[in-house]
Order: C-alpha cells, then sequence, then structure tokens
C-alpha cells in the first residue's frame, strides 16, 4: 500500500498531507525536460529542509545519500535532481499558487480556532534574498503564537508597503473571536474598521505614524487622577534573567467620558473603546531605564494582565517565528534570491516549521537532552526514524 506523508493517498477522501496539497499544481516546465515530477522535486527540498539542508547543493547532496528513503514515498526512476534542477524549477513555481496551498494544509491538518487567541500581524525581511537592483523580499505573516503557527502571508516590495498588504491578509483569514495584534506601522482606521467587520477585535500600538492620537491617548493618562478607579485597571509583572532585570506596569483606561472626548478629536476612530499604557523599566548590570508605549483597544472589558498577556504574544511572531527562521534555517544568509525561488522556498520554511513545532511540543526532551527547531533538523538528517517521524507525526505511519 502505498503510503503519503499524513495519511493514505490510496483513499480518494485523503487529503491531508502538505503534497497532496500541491500535487496538482500546474507544472510549466517543457515536456521534453521532465526527468522528476513536480511531487518528487518539491519532496526532496522539503525532506532537505526538514533535514537540515540550507542550500540547493545541500539538497542534492542529502537526496544522493537518501535516495531510497526517498523512494519509500516517490519512485525517482531518475535519481536524484541536481542542484540546477531545483533552481530553475523553484524560480518558475507559481508562488501565489504554492502558497495558498501551504495556507489550505495548514488549515485543514492543524483546524487551529482562532477564538479567544491572538494573531499577530507583522513584517519580515529575508535580507539575503536582494539581487542587484532587487531588494530583499519583505514578507507579512499572520500568526497564532498559542499554536505556533502562520495562517497566512504577503509579500511586499519593502516594510513600507505593509500597510498595503494587512487588509489583503485579514480578507483571507477567519479573524471572527480573535485579537488581531499590529505595530504601529498597521494603525490606520480603515485596518481597525476591517477587523471589526470581520467579527475580530484589536490592539494597535501607537509610535510616530500616529502622533495626534498617541498625544490625545497620553493627555488621557496624564489626567487618571481625574478617572474613578473602577475605569481603571492595573497590574505589575517582575522578570529577572541573565542579569537583567524587568518590571512591567500595565494600565487600561475604559472611561466613558475620556473615550468619548477621543472619539471626538479623531472622529475616523469611533471604535476605540480602551487606551492602554505599558511602563517597562529595565535594569541591566546596573543600568536602569524607562519606556513607555502605548496601544488602542476596541476591547471593553480586558483586565490589565489579559491586555498585558495579548500584548506579549505579538511578540511570539518575532521570537517563534522570524527569529526562528533566520537562526534555525538561516534565513538571513540564504542567498536563494533568482525569480521566484526566495518565496518558495520561504513557503517551505514555514511548512517544516510547523512539523517541528509539533514534535518539538510531543518529544521536549530526546535521550534526555531539550529539543530546539536546531536539533531536530540535525537529528532529521542523521537518523532516517526521526525524520520518518517528523513526516508522519498526524498519524503515526510506519512505512514499509
Amino acid at each position: 500500500m502505498r503510503r503519503d506523508i499524513f495519511g493514505d493517498i490510496v483513499k480518494a477522501n485523503d487529503n491531508s498531507g502538505f503534497l497532496d496539497f500541491i500535487k496538482d499544481i500546474k507544472d510549466h516546465r517543457l515536456n521534453r525536460k521532465k526527468l522528476y515530477s513536480v511531487v518528487e522535486l518539491i519532496f526532496l527540498a522539503f525532506c532537505g529542509f526538514l533535514a537540515n539542508c540550507n542550500s540547493w547543493e545541500d539538497i542534492e547532496l542529502f537526496g544522493n545519500h537518501n535516495v531510497e528513503f526517498l523512494r519509500k514515498f516517490y519512485p525517482y526512476v531518475n535519481g536524484i535532481p541536481s542542484d540546477d534542477t531545483l533552481r530553475r524549477f523553484f524560480r518558475v513555481l507559481d508562488p501565489i499558487v504554492f502558497e495558498n496551498k501551504f495556507e489550505a494544509w495548514v488549515k485543514y491538518i492543524l483546524k487551529v480556532d482562532v477564538v479567544g487567541k491572538v494573531i499577530a500581524i507583522d513584517g519580515k525581511t529575508s535580507r539575503g534574498s536582494h539581487d542587484g537592483d532587487v531588494k530583499a523580499m519583505h514578507i507579512v505573516s499572520a500568526y497564532v503564537g498559542e499554536d505556533k503557527v502562520t495562517l497566512a502571508s504577503n509579500v511586499v516590495n519593502s516594510k513600507t508597503n505593509e500597510i498595503k498588504a494587512i487588509p489583503k491578509l485579514l480578507d483571507i483569514i477567519d479573524i471572527k473571536g480573535a485579537i488581531i495584534t499590529i505595530d504601529a506601522m498597521g494603525t490606520q482606521h480603515k485596518i481597525a474598521n476591517q477587523i471589526i467587520d470581520k467579527g475580530g477585535n484589536y490592539i494597535l500600538a501607537l509610535k510616530g505614524n500616529q502622533k495626534t492620537l498617541e498625544n490625545d491617548v497620553k493627555e488621557i493618562f496624564g489626567n487618571i487622577p481625574q478617572i474613578k478607579k473602577s475605569y481603571i485597571s492595573m497590574c505589575e509583572t517582575n522578570e529577572k534573567s541573565h542579569g537583567r532585570i524587568e518590571t512591567r506596569t500595565c494600565t487600561v483606561i475604559t472611561d466613558d467620558k475620556w473615550l468619548q472626548w477621543l472619539k471626538d478629536e479623531r472622529k475616523d476612530w469611533n471604535s476605540i473603546n480602551s487606551v492602554i499604557k505599558i511602563t517597562s523599566t529595565r535594569s541591566i548590570k546596573g543600568v536602569d531605564s524607562v519606556e513607555d508605549r502605548f496601544y488602542i483597544s476596541d476591547l471593553t472589558n480586558a483586565t490589565a494582565e489579559q491586555t498585558l498577556a495579548y500584548i506579549r504574544s505579538h511578540w511570539a511572531i518575532e521570537n517563534n517565528l522570524h527569529w526562528t527562521l533566520d537562526v534555525s534555517f538561516g534565513d538571513d544568509k540564504s542567498r536563494v534570491r533568482k525569480g521566484n525561488a526566495p518565496q518558495n522556498i520561504l513557503v517551505l520554511k514555514k511548512a517544516c516549521l510547523t512539523l517541528l513545532e509539533k514534535i518539538k511540543a510531543r518529544y521536549p526532551r530526546i535521550d534526555g537532552v531539550r529539543t530546539s527547531i536546531a536539533r531536530l533538523r540535525k537529528l532529521n538528517g542523521w537518523v532516517d526514524a526521526w525524520l520518518l517521524k517528523t513526516l508522519c507525526i498526524e498519524h503515526e505511519i510506519v512505512v514499509e
């Protein structure tokens, strides 16, 4: 019985595998040059990135030394494609279609329930993808930190174009019941209204680009003595790590009169129901610093503790997605830069990261050693059984 990752592809109703979602992608290559099927090329690259490969040459070498393992899934009758073959294929593969297939797979296999969870929207530049006059690729992602899953992504020309990408992301994902967090770049009243229209809530940062709105919010906090305590929620957290002590004080104000004053001043922002201030006091080796950050939200009943947790969840997109892609997958150092290849490779890396996060959650320690994404990639390259376990984690399939 032939097996595919996550399931049994001979069953007509089984479409749970990543490769099941992409096997009908249109092939733009010339027929006379098709020595390898679309799924053979993508599966090789997929396994290669799972197994600690970071370049086309790495993937070719991995394939040559693991061809019998790969043949448990696909025939590879012509052997392993060269690095040039892989390079050419991923340059012409339609990145929009490929990204949409990945997003459909994530929605199907993980069945992420976003109600009550934070969806962080933020951008990242793949710095190594620049090519001559062509700027490095900048991609905006919607990320659920609690589940460590990217729901959708959109490529833009530069960070300044994030504003155009965010509405497109919001259009294609289900945000009903979720809390959307965006940094100051995306603090636009049209975006806020779009979130509300789709049944979501928002917490938006204020800084620089919304200076007058930020000053109005600061004025509200400057008049705290005039505000009833019942309209104020406060909490404080303390953290100590590696010689660094940080205290965060979160204050949330929901006073109707002050909020109405704010709405009267900023008529486009009639959805604001609370304003937020977070004061961070850091002490590093005896040197103290204080920073105030301000936010607006349409939430009405969130406590300071809840609000601080929501805002801190936003940082997961930096720590768990962007940082991991850079450090564990070498994204910033990657020199894949021609055609559509940078975007297509990022899709594969995120698919791999999704599986590796599931393995990491299921096996927090292996042989007494704490797991990490980087260690799991190495283990997949060293031991076929672990690569198979990663590929088949959903159904714990054993391939004969």
